[in-house]
């Protein structure tokens, strides 16, 4: 039986719909990237979702982290923008399609999860945040199986939920968390990125907790914060106990209109050879 397939819905727009120009494009980011050296294994990224003009440099960063290593699942996290979905959505489909191939579903891994949660599985998304992941993941990884996941309720109940389903059903698998999340919207770069660093900052501390508290007193924003402290409370039951913000940039720093950006953060979740 032929695979029901989710088409690519923001290739030719949000990044290359030609496979050359995207693999081309994907290599310039890595190239420009200064590679960090990290103590210990990497076991979650966090990782902006505009389009490549504005925000694949920064993403650059996060998979850079990854590149050339082997994961048989990828769970990659997302918000949701504009569906209504409830607090998780699956797609129907058995793969998603970008300009480089397609990649499958981990369809044991859904069906437990669905099993678990509250999961409306979704025969048509528009959804951005998540699809704009994967050419990366693509580019750095090679094959992999995909647990797609879009959060449609960013409480803190939700978050703690998911990443327990998580922790519980990555416990043994060779399985890499992806958060996908934008910064602050529409604001002055001096202003964004004052609301910026405390996301962060949050990162670097490792404090999810932090996190969710800064998103709901309205200190700081983020349109997939929900996402992030999800696969930071999952990263941390699978053994992670440092996260680091790689590299901070903003729209202004490629449109050169300081007056309305939006803010993008690279991350790393991992566990360190020497301790928390």
């Amino acid at each position: 039986m032929a695979l029901a397939v989710r088409k690519s819905v923001i290739a030719g727009q949000w990044y290359p719909g030609r496979a050359d120009e995207l693999q081309a494009m994907i290599t310039r980011f890595f190239d420009q990237v200064k590679p960090v050296e990290l103590d210990g294994q990497v076991i979650g990224l966090i990782s902006p979702h505009a389009g490549y003009i504005y925000s694949g440099q920064v993403a650059a960063y996060a998979y850079n982290t990854v590149r050339g290593m082997s994961f048989d699942v990828v769970a990659v996290v997302s918000p949701v923008h504009r569906m209504y979905t409830g607090p998780y959505a699956i797609t129907a489909a058995d793969a998603y399609q970008t300009p480089l191939g397609d990649v499958p579903l981990a369809t044991e891994l859904v069906n437990a999860v669905s099993d678990r949660l509250d999961v409306l599985r979704l025969p048509i998304d528009n959804e951005h945040s998540l699809e704009i992941q994967l050419p990366f993941l693509q580019m750095a990884l090679g094959h992999f199986d995909l647990l797609p996941i879009m959060l449609g309720d960013q409480s803190w109940n939700a978050c703690v939920q998911l990443a327990d389903t998580l922790a519980v059903l990555l416990a043994d698998r060779n399985a890499l968390l992806v958060a996908s999340t934008d910064l602050s919207h529409f604001h002055h770069a001096r202003e964004a990125e004052q609301l910026d660093r405390v996301v962060t900052d949050k990162i670097d501390a490792f404090d999810p907790e932090g996190l969710s508290r800064a998103l709901a007193m309205h200190k700081t924003e983020a349109c997939g914060g929900g996402p992030v402290v999800a696969v930071m409370l999952a990263a941390r039951q699978l053994g992670a106990n440092r996260a680091k913000t790689l590299h901070y940039a903003h729209s202004g720093h490629v449109t050169g209109d300081m007056s309305n950006v939006v803010g993008y953060a690279a991350g790393v979740i991992y566990r360190a050879q020497h301790g928390g």
